[in-house]
């Protein structure tokens, strides 16, 4: 069957999340949103894992569903899948080093297990995403000690700061890392600032599996990134296909346009300055404006490390679709802010025609969009499918600015409205 996955989230129990991020709130987005398989994160957090227990039921092998769902036994019941991120802080080789990496477990008893030995060397109850003071090599050590068939993934693998090939904190290559658990790390999270064409010029990642999440800390931004499948219903089915890489099995992955993503560019946001590559080389990472060494972002990082001119595709690669989240595109054809109740309205009308977002944004056919919307807002999506935008690009933790019509454009909807208005 087909299946949407967004497996990196966060809980109410991260800092900077919204409160209404429940499983309850969960399962109805991830229906609005288009996911199958949602993962939980965060399931080291005490008070998060006893929801889970109270709240999850067994559903397919390794997944979960709500007990109230319980009776949904079709595919319209969203499928929970146990995820967490563990932020490591440590010294090795004389550096500081920040990694995140996810964590997917199929059991509860094997999560529950994983805790009792994370608590035993760090607080795990301060935040759903607890940091550490663990070696990635002694957190994989733990890991597939207590389960065997757990997955580790490198999470928002080239952002600066937090990352296994950040520039700031990170290593150079996955065995720098992982050392003797290297071979057990079959794909990494590429982060909103990269997608697969990317990390494609990375030789190294000839044979890992490019995965994409939305790392959402509110329902609203689940499903910006995710991954599709062509397989059975299961933990071990999802997970054999991303070893494999079997491009009938793993079949894309769904992007933000890199450029909109926080770490892109290089640069200083205080300073209100960014700089592409080259640029900042030509500076020699110096900011002009005051002289400190500027955030070295993600396109920087990615060219350091990578063997292949930008274009060129390995083998079996996994495709890939960029896309802008739904609301933004209506904000930008209402010539309004994503926040705004119109913006909201419109949101919920068009998805409610079209069935979810995603088949909104990715497979509606342009008649079927322009009958349940007004012409900007149709308009506008086929433009980012068609990747007919511009973008700005993001840098040291400013989110890219997109956009898809020009100023002397009409942003005002015209008064024609949907065949359902």
């Amino acid at each position: 069957m087909r299946i949407v996955a967004d497996f990196h989230i966060h809980s109410p129990y991260s800092r900077a999340v919204s409160k209404e991020m429940t499983l309850e709130n969960l399962d109805l987005w991830a229906g609005k949103k288009g996911i199958t398989v949602m993962g939980t994160g965060d399931f080291t957090h005490p008070a998060w894992i006893r929801e889970i227990k109270e709240k999850l039921a067994p559903a397919e092998q390794g997944l979960f569903v709500l007990k109230n769902r319980e009776s949904c036994a079709s595919a319209n019941a969203t499928r929970f899948v146990l995820t967490v991120e563990i932020s490591s802080i440590y010294s090795k080789n004389s550096r500081t080093r920040r990694v995140h990496n996810l964590i997917f477990v199929p059991t509860v008893e094997a999560a529950e297990k994983i805790n009792a030995q994370l608590n035993l060397r760090g607080n795990i109850k301060s935040d759903g995403r607890p940091i550490l003071g663990l070696d990635c090599v002694e957190l994989a050590n733990i890991v597939f000690n207590v389960a065997p068939d757990a997955v580790i993934v490198p999470a928002h693998a080239w952002t600066p700061w937090f990352s296994i090939f950040g520039s700031m904190s990170g290593f150079d290559s996955i065995e720098e890392c992982f050392e003797k658990f290297a071979p057990q790390i079959f794909a990494i999270e590429t982060g909103l600032s990269s997608d697969p064409a990317m990390n494609w010029r990375c030789a190294f990642l000839d044979n890992i599996a490019l995965i994409s999440n939305s790392d959402s800390h509110s329902l609203q931004r689940i499903s910006r990134e995710a991954n599709v499948f062509e397989t059975e219903l299961s933990y071990d089915a999802i997970i054999a296909a991303l070893k494999s890489r079997d491009p009938t099995k793993f079949l894309k992955t769904l992007e933000f346009f890199p450029e909109e993503g926080k770490y892109h560019y290089d640069g200083h946001r205080l300073c209100n300055f960014s700089s592409a590559p080259e640029e900042t080389k030509r500076l020699n990472g110096i900011c002009p404006k005051c002289g400190k060494k500027v955030t070295v972002g993600v396109l920087y990082r990615v060219e350091a490390l990578s063997s292949r001119p930008a274009g060129e595709k390995p083998a079996g690669a996994i495709p890939y679709q960029n896309m802008v989240p739904l609301d933004e595109i209506i904000a930008e054809s209402f010539g309004v802010g994503t926040a705004s109740k119109r913006v909201k309205d419109e949101y919920h009308s068009l998805v409610g025609h079209i069935g979810t977002e995603l088949a909104v944004l990715y497979d509606a056919p342009r008649d079927a969009l322009e009958r349940a919307t007004v012409a900007e807002v149709a308009e506008g999506i086929m433009r980012v499918r068609e990747g007919r935008v511009e973008i700005e690009p993001g840098y040291d933790g400013e989110y890219g600015k997109i956009r898809i019509f020009r100023e002397d454009e009409q942003k005002i909807p015209t008064r024609q409205t949907s065949l359902f208005g």
